[in-house]
């Protein structure tokens, strides 16, 4: 007798997994169907919102990256980023990224961007807006690439209104994996590497990131018919090793900007996720960047991937435990490791360096010449390339720990070299006695470069009061900007 209850339990088991596997089985192929059978969306659907009614959960993953809302002020945090970029946009306002759902705001409300009052004024050019939204390729094919990077940025304030999504990465019409920025393509051909056409669909995991989170500069274009742009342009004619790139800068003697200080022809590194990445281990081993920033998720029988970019570290359990064969704990303490180590030579590096500006600034103030001056300069340009170079790739000590280690090490000996020849020039001119003024505070280092960070702030509310409403209003009528997306969203930023 008790042996047919048991068969009879087991039996009832056995048909209640394989009723479940047929439901789940049976949801996964509606589902599929109702995806199959919707309607086409636009080649340029840009609102983020309207590819929720056919790929809700990828949608709803998305819109978690608004929950990174945090305003980190890295000026507050290390003061000294002003020194070093005395001169230059980033000197005004620098924050620590935040989630993609904040591209719009953020670049809007960054003092880098001004307070311009019309189209046509502001500091920046249109090429700000490249990485931080949709619209910038719909414009690029409405227009053509050369006519986008025309102009200021305030130019498209009110047709560049919707923050980085689905179109960024996807065909809307097949969702397929796709580039939207032509310069990718014609920088991986100018490295020796394969085209975008020839890629697996793996490596487009990797290269829909690419198009952004690279080294670039905006290199500027006359055209034909009298206008100027200025081109977003990758430096890789060379390789993509960080010497590479500065041999491609200092050939064609490139600048961003002159230093106000020290007036080294500075450099400032964006943001080299991929070329870092490429050199750690992940990279070596094609472990794609939407494999850990967006790993898998299954709810019932549906499997998709999980759209909420954000730091695998803050999902471990989906993201690094998959193929780490250890635990959590164990494999959190190697990565804090690791950024700790980064972390003490950044701050060396970064107060090295900004000393040397200031040394520089004296060296120029006491009579140095210019012959005595330009081997100093180019240790200073290089110093700090480097340095920034490992710190604007944000997650690069994770990336590529080694890399970034030797990287810091050589920034941290070229800063020593333009000190020591320094010592000997403030010495010649009787300047032996200078110290550089210590860097304690955001404001101190404000009041050293002479930067007027009250009038900014000014400027800015100026422009989101005024211009700005009306940018909203005409994108509104344009119908590509839905109010209701960013109903509710606080004004975040360092300045408030």
């Amino acid at each position: 007798m008790k042996k047919y209850k048991f068969l009879l339990v087991v039996s009832l088991i056995a048909i209640g997994c394989m009723t479940a596997l047929i439901a789940s089985i049976n949801e996964k192929k509606v589902e599929q169907a109702q995806l199959n059978s919707v309607p086409k969306i636009d080649r340029w659907e840009t609102k983020n919102e309207e590819f929720k009614k056919f790929y809700p959960r990828q949608y709803d993953s998305w819109k978690q990256t608004k929950e990174s809302d945090k305003i980190e002020d890295m000026l507050e945090k290390y003061p000294e980023l002003v020194v070093l970029w005395a001169g230059y946009g980033f000197a005004k306002d620098y924050n620590a990224p935040r989630g993609h759902f904040y591209a719009i705001e953020d670049n809007r409300n960054s003092l880098r961007t001004g307070g311009p009052v019309d189209a046509k004024t502001g500091p920046m050019p249109t090429a700000c807006w490249t990485c931080k939204s949709p619209d910038v390729p719909r414009i690029m094919d409405e227009q053509g690439d050369m006519e986008y990077y025309t102009g200021k940025w305030a130019k498209y304030g009110s047709d560049i209104i919707n923050p980085i999504g689905c179109a960024d990465c996807h065909n809307p019409e097949t969702m397929e994996l796709q580039v939207n920025r032509s310069y990718l393509d014609t920088a991986l051909k100018a490295s020796g590497e394969k085209g975008l056409d020839d890629l697996t669909h793996q490596d487009m995991r990797t290269m829909v990131c690419a198009q952004c989170h690279v080294e670039y500069y905006f290199k500027k274009t006359p055209l034909a018919d009298g206008k100027k742009a200025a081109v977003v342009t990758l430096p890789w004619a060379n390789g993509t090793s960080v010497e590479d790139m500065e041999k491609y800068y200092d050939d064609m003697n490139f600048k961003d900007w002159t230093h106000k200080i020290s007036k080294t022809p500075m450099l400032k590194a964006q943001h080299p996720g991929y070329e870092m990445w490429k050199t750690g281990a992940h990279g070596k081993n094609n472990v794609s960047c939407a494999d850990c920033h967006m790993p898998y998720k299954r709810e019932g029988g549906i499997k998709y991937t999980d759209h909420h970019v954000a730091n695998p570290l803050d999902n471990m359990d989906n993201s690094c435990m998959t193929c780490h064969r250890t635990s959590e704990a164990s494999l959190l303490a190697t990565v804090n490791e690791k950024r700790k180590r980064k972390d003490e030579l950044h701050k060396k590096a970064m107060a090295q360096i900004a000393s040397a500006h200031l040394e520089a600034g004296k060296a120029w103030e006491v009579g140095a010449t210019e012959a005595e001056m330009a081997p100093v300069l180019k240790d200073i340009r290089h110093a700090q390339w480097r340095w920034d170079y490992t710190v604007a790739s944000h997650p690069a000590f994770f990336h590529a720990p080694e890399e970034v280690l030797r990287i810091l090490g050589t920034s941290l000996e070229k800063a020593g070299n333009a000190r020591i020849k320094l010592a000997k020039i403030l010495a010649k001119y009787g300047a032996t006695d200078y110290i550089a003024p210590s860097i304690d505070s955001k404001e101190k280092a404000q009041e050293i470069v002479g930067l007027p960070f009250a009038k900014l702030v000014e400027e800015k509310k100026k422009f989101k009061n005024g211009l700005l409403i009306e940018l909203k209003k005409e994108a509104e009528k344009k119908g590509i900007y839905n109010p209701e997306s960013t109903k509710g969203i606080e004004d975040k930023t360092s300045y408030n």
